[in-house]
């Protein structure tokens, strides 16, 4: 049981099992002390969302509260930067900021796979993400 494990490392604590209905309204209202937002994201391959979404100091889903805004300008600068590489630099030195300020500590990460029959020709399905885009215009069966 989770609880167990928790102890195993030292955490101490009670677990709150909340319905779906109940859970966002008391996220927002930031009624709890160590909590799980497992929502995802669509956008796999493109840092904005998350950023700006989860770490802007006004973000509605920004729930640990957490604020930098020297960080935030580095948004707005990685957003607006041209060259890949020196884009990934930034977003790499913005995740590092954010991982030793504790920001939103990663309580664990998920893993997922996709599987189908040898026979499905076509699939393309997406390499650094749990969500699969099931787009199927380029699917066909070959027997």
């Amino acid at each position: 049981m989770l609880i167990d494990q928790l102890k195993e490392i030292s955490i101490a604590g009670e677990l709150d099992i909340v319905e779906t209905a109940n859970w966002n309204p008391k996220v927002t209202r930031r009624d709890y002390m160590v909590g799980l937002e497992n929502t995802g994201s669509a956008v796999v391959d493109d840092p904005d969302q998350q950023l700006y979404e989860s770490y802007a100091c006004e973000s509605d889903r920004n729930f640990t509260e957490y604020c930098n805004r020297r960080l935030e300008d580095l948004f707005h600068r990685q957003s607006r930067e041209t060259d890949p590489q020196r884009r990934r630099e930034l977003v790499w030195d913005i995740d590092t900021t954010l991982q030793q300020e504790g920001a939103r500590p990663v309580i664990f990460h998920t893993r997922g796979a996709t599987c189908w029959h040898p026979q499905v020709k076509g699939l393309t399905t997406m390499v650094n993400s749990m969500v699969n885009g099931w787009r199927m215009e380029d699917v066909w069966l070959d027997k």
